[in-house]
């Protein structure tokens, strides 16, 4: 059993709080990502932010600064580079990868080693959320759902038909790139819940799993945002239970949810 006293602990409960709040916009970011044919960004886009994390401990800046800076320049880029026809979005996001992991490696090595701190961003570190992380976790995250609310109607039809969108007076390139850059946002703001390894998981697979019911849009985005949630409590309270990884915990549920959802409709349609 938890002792309850836990949740009277600053650390705990900014645990909570910033990782469900994260956990939801990424679920909600990711029903667009999916639809949209463009999964592997959040990758790309954590990977790339290694490197802006890497510089931010070099020069001893606020690490997710720095990467929030990388992350946003490298959408740019992406948008930049598929509308001038340079390269595909696979290819786009390759580029920064390597930049992002060859930034990173370069600096470690100038750093004389392998910092502890930087370790914690790869693999995740919920329970050190701190009140910085958590005001820029609250702030991103009310942006992103105030654009949301603003522009669904756009948003809805540009993602299942852009060509017809775009005919229809709906700002398609505008909104794409606002769209970017938000995913981007989101995925450093993940960085500190899962790690930069599993950040894009947070963002597929809840949406995924919300895909398996076939309700509504609406009733998908909401499935998909209980599902972020649940994971992320349940995660970081069996993390207290038993001092296991978090971000582990965090994803595996995730998982077993998806793996449920999939079973349990299935079963319903042969019945």
């Amino acid at each position: 059993m938890i002792d309850a006293s836990i949740f009277g602990f600053q650390f705990f409960q900014y645990a909570l709080i910033g990782g469900t709040i994260t956990g939801i916009t990424c679920a909600l970011i990711g029903i667009f990502t999916l639809l949209r044919r463009e999964a592997l960004i959040g990758e790309g886009i954590a990977h790339l932010s290694l490197g802006g994390i890497a510089v931010g401990l070099f020069f001893g800046i606020y690490p997710l600064y720095t990467a929030l800076i990388f992350s946003i320049l490298a959408m740019l880029f992406i948008t930049w580079i598929r509308r001038k026809g340079i390269a595909h979005s696979d290819a786009a996001i390759g580029l920064i990868i390597a930049f992002g992991l060859s930034t990173a490696l370069i600096l470690i090595s100038l750093a004389d080693g392998f910092n502890v701190e930087l370790f914690t961003y790869l693999f995740g570190s919920i329970l050190t959320i701190t009140k910085t992380d958590l005001i820029l976790i609250s702030t991103i995250s009310l942006a992103v759902i105030i654009f949301f609310i603003k522009f669904y109607k756009e948003l809805l039809a540009m993602t299942f038909d852009e060509e017809t969108a775009r005919l229809s007076g709906v700002p398609v390139e505008p909104l794409t790139l606002v769209l970017n850059i938000i995913v981007a946002l989101t995925i450093v703001l993940s960085i500190k819940v899962v790690g930069i390894f599993l950040v894009s998981a947070l963002l597929i697979i809840p949406a995924t799993t919300a895909f398996q019911w076939g309700v509504s849009f609406k009733k998908t985005m909401l499935i998909s945002a209980i599902v972020a949630a649940i994971s992320v409590f349940s995660g970081v309270m069996f993390s207290a239970l038993y001092e296991i990884s978090s971000s582990g915990l965090i994803i595996f549920t995730a998982l077993c949810l998806f793996i449920f959802s999939v079973v349990y409709t299935r079963l319903g349609d042969e019945a």
